[in-house]
């Protein structure tokens, strides 16, 4: 049996080519948007407390001055405040709501999560204790991308989502996971080597916040066409290769999972529970809770009908939802299979892209932090400018207006204006979420691909002597 180097000795990845000067440019303004996305925040984290640790203006002004963070959030009712190192003693209700140190997301983001909390006793100090943790990732994102895509990395370093949600959730580590993935992909390493260490990353990142689990099945499918160097018609896919990239992503996450189910089953499964009880609701920013939701709850004239539409809709979404994801993952990695055939390699970013694309849309929650998720791939992918500019356009206007919108309602003010700008966010983000979609999965790459080898040069590395080697 040929090794798995075969499919990249001699025809690896030329790699990130770009100057030093433009990375640590990217860096820096990195670093200066993150102490502005912190201070963003920490206005909402000031004294005086009370006796829990609960800064009295966070209350006050978190929505009308746009500073609410669920970091600062959750350092209540959640045993954070406790030090409880999460889910070996938590458990969820059968109305769904968390007890004892379970919270809501998968463990990794725990563990950060109870680490912030060590040192803190308020929650402007887990606040600030939890952006000293984050932001390395932030760094390490903005370096990843600057030696990637060059200049184009600027969008993360210096764009509104990084002051907006840098520090809004624990996302800095989940995006650096995804972006290291593809990162390591432009090693000099074997491919089905580096392969599976993206694949481990990834899967890493699924047990930060679950997204990108789903891009280990592009990357699988990148492996078995033959990686950048492309497959030679007539040949035989990987098919060993790929499975050992799903392999390789299954056993982390059952690494990392099992101590937690083990130890505390209870809670471990009610961060998944907690996730798939969660309602459309106001808060979610979803197209279904903005659109359809208006189908079902129609009849309001009694308590009864309208209670009865409104478990109509929760009862629609939550099998439509599922279903359209990965219906637009299967359409992903289709249109990713037309490519391949085309072009002899498959366009494992460009598919993953799409799927988030996909997710983005048809989930039934959209926080807005999930914008993070997005821009890397604006950086790393060849897209029209005018799509990035527009959709970070929609992205202001619901991250600045859907806050606004609550603090209205909180108030008894008239919201028309709020909600005109939460609503212009929810479909201008969903229209552009469709086009993206598409344009993702036909794009080419920013960084440095291998100078394409004929069919005939490629048969030639694949047939002689060194790359048949066992």
């Amino acid at each position: 049996m040929q090794s798995g180097g075969q499919w990249s000795r001699g025809l690896r990845p030329r790699g990130p080519r770009t100057s030093t000067t433009t990375t640590i440019v990217v860096v820096t303004l990195c670093a200066f948007t993150l102490l502005l996305g912190y201070l963003n925040k920490a206005r909402c984290a000031v004294a005086p407390f009370l006796e829990n640790g609960r800064s009295t203006v966070f209350d006050a002004v978190k929505d009308s001055s746009v500073c609410y963070s669920d970091i600062q959030f959750l350092w209540l009712g959640r045993d954070i405040d406790n030090h409880v190192f999460p889910y070996l003693d938590g458990a969820i209700t059968s109305n769904g709501v968390l007890t004892g140190g379970t919270v809501e997301y998968p463990v990794l983001s725990g563990v950060l999560m109870w680490i912030g909390a060590i040192p803190a006793h308020t929650d402007a100090e887990f606040l600030l204790y939890s952006a000293l943790l984050l932001a390395p990732f932030g760094l390490l994102t903005a370096w990843m991308l600057g030696r990637l895509a060059g200049k184009a990395a600027l969008l993360w370093s210096v764009g509104p989502p990084l002051v907006l949600y840098a520090f809004h959730n624990w996302e800095l580590p989940v995006v650096a996971t995804a972006v290291g993935a593809v990162f390591v992909m432009t090693s000099r390493m074997p491919l089905r080597a580096k392969a599976i260490v993206a694949a481990v990353l990834l899967a890493i990142g699924f047990c930060l916040k679950l997204y990108p689990g789903a891009f280990v099945l592009p990357l699988a499918a990148f492996v078995a066409y033959g990686g950048a160097a492309g497959r030679v018609a007539g040949t035989k896919l990987d098919i060993r290769g790929g499975l050992s990239v799903l392999g390789a992503a299954t056993a982390t996450v059952v690494a990392i999972n099992a101590p937690f189910a083990i130890l505390g089953y209870e809670g471990w499964r009610a961060s998944f529970a907690f996730q798939t009880l969660r309602q459309a609701d106001i808060t979610t920013n979803s197209i279904w809770y903005w659109g359809l939701r208006q189908l079902y709850v129609t009849d309001a004239t009694t308590p009864e009908s309208y209670e009865r539409g409104e478990a109509a809709f929760q009862d629609m979404v939550d099998i439509a939802s599922p279903l359209l994801v990965f219906t637009a993952f299967a359409v992903a990695l289709w249109i990713g299979a037309r490519r391949a055939k085309a072009e002899h390699v498959y366009p494992w970013v460009a598919v993953s892209g799409s799927m988030l694309c996909g997710f983005l849309l048809l989930h039934k929650v959209h926080s807005p932090q999930y914008t993070l998720w997005l821009i890397p791939f604006f950086v790393l992918l060849r897209v029209p400018w005018a799509l990035v500019v527009a959709y970070l356009v929609a992205d202001l206007s619901m991250g600045i207006g859907v806050f606004k919108y609550f603090a209205a309602l909180a108030q008894g003010s008239d919201a028309g204006t709020e909600l005109f700008f939460v609503e212009v966010g929810v479909w201008g983000r969903a229209l552009l979420l469709v086009v993206a979609f598409f344009v993702f999965a036909r794009a080419g790459l920013r960084y440095d691909d291998p100078p394409r080898k004929s069919v005939s040069e490629r048969r030639d590395a694949r047939t002689s002597p060194a790359s048949t080697a066992s």
